[in-house]
């Protein structure tokens, strides 16, 4: 939080001129941290658990939640609750708990890592080295696939451990999420055969008719498929695509995104799973904004005010559509990106929808080491200029 401070009232939080934020990081090790054997209580309005933060009235068996002040009753198992008997989220060292719920089975993390293959061998070689490394440090059990692009995009197969497989994407041409998965091969095979209809916006799941086999071609415990994403990525070459002087690179940023947002749509939805996209340059295919032509400068934001930029509206149109899909999924979109003048403002109205159906967006500088971080719940976003 800004300042370690929290304001004791509404007129308070009015006047914070920078907004209340908190960074979380869910696989930091706490070996001191509480499990406690039952599910969480949550508040009726807002959803946020019951915290040692809450007002509570012991006599009225009540709690008043620190962010929408909204009164909620206690549930019947916790009518023995008193100032002397009260329950572990309530103590003030318990500010951070583990909860266990009986009869449900957590899902481990999932990371799916998007390489942009266009930048120079130099930074590929890099990239490599610090994705090899990465891996090595996720917990076992954390699923992981992979997803390179340049001029198309290349699915890869970590299931099939013959030889290296691979499904090819044309990045220049718009493909629907249902293609994708048809694709991919998986659609949910059951449900089209009897003629089921879906419900509008809903993607099929494991538990809709999607195999764990499926999903697992694609997305495997990082201790199974740790040798193979090593080869993978010594394998990995520049995108091979010709590149004239006075062009840019083939980058297919946009469809990319998309075939990895539907991927993990169909294989884990509704889960905390993220997209880890590292980027080197502007999207000139699929979700295009800018043109190929180096001739062509990338829009400045006089352009915008004049509404002289020909790739804006369409690109607006395009991310704001995968921000959406991505709330929906309940999913984390990473950008990792070399320098907001060449990867553009324009990529980032994704993220801006992220934070106008989900959190605060928050925005930190460090001058010294010229270094410009844009963060929301649902991106982490690193440059260098």
């Amino acid at each position: 939080m800004p300042w370690n401070v929290w304001p004791s009232s509404k007129a308070e939080a009015t006047k914070c001129v920078v907004p209340l934020t908190a960074i979380v990081t869910p696989l930091h090790a706490a070996p001191a941290l509480t499990v406690l054997p039952y599910g969480p209580l949550r508040c009726k309005s807002c959803r946020s658990l019951l915290n040692p933060f809450c007002r509570v009235d012991f006599q009225a068996k009540l709690w008043i939640c620190p962010f929408c002040y909204q009164r909620n009753h206690f549930p019947p198992h916790y009518a023995s609750i008193s100032d002397t008997n009260q329950p572990a989220e309530l103590f003030p060292q318990c500010a951070t708990v583990e909860y266990t719920l009986p009869g449900e089975l957590g899902l481990p993390p999932v990371f799916l890592f998007v390489l942009d293959t266009c930048i120079i061998e130099e930074e590929l070689g890099y990239l490599k080295t610090s994705l090899t490394q990465a891996i090595t440090l996720l917990p076992e059990n954390a699923m992981v696939g992979l997803i390179t692009f340049g001029a198309q995009v290349h699915v890869h197969e970590l299931g099939f451990a013959e030889c290296s497989k691979s499904y090819v994407f044309r990045g220049a041409k718009e493909v629907t999420r249902e293609k994708i998965l048809q694709n991919l091969e998986l659609t949910n095979r059951a449900a089209a055969g009897s003629g089921v209809v879906q419900r509008s916006g809903a993607i099929a799941g494991i538990g809709d008719g999607i195999t764990k086999t499926s999903v697992n071609r694609f997305l495997l415990p990082a201790s199974s498929c740790e040798f193979t994403l090593s080869s993978l990525l010594d394998e990995l070459q520049r995108d091979a695509w010709p590149t004239a002087s006075d062009q840019r690179a083939a980058r297919c940023t946009g469809t990319a995104l998309s075939v990895a947002t539907s991927l993990l749509g169909a294989c884990v939805p509704g889960t905390g799973a993220r997209i880890m996209a590292f980027v080197g340059g502007p999207c000139t295919e699929g979700g295009t904004i800018v043109s190929k032509d180096l001739s062509d400068p990338i829009r400045s934001h006089k352009d915008i005010d004049k509404d002289a930029v020909p790739h804006y509206r369409k690109a607006i149109k395009f991310y704001e559509g995968l921000a959406k899909q991505l709330v929906n999924q309940g999913h984390v979109l990473d950008l990792f990106a070399s320098a907001l003048d060449q990867v553009s403002w324009n990529c980032l109205v994704l993220f801006l929808m992220l934070w106008k159906q989900i959190s605060p967006l928050k925005i930190s500088t460090t001058c010294e080491q010229k270094i410009c971080c844009i963060q929301c719940s649902a991106v982490y976003s690193h440059w260098k200029p």
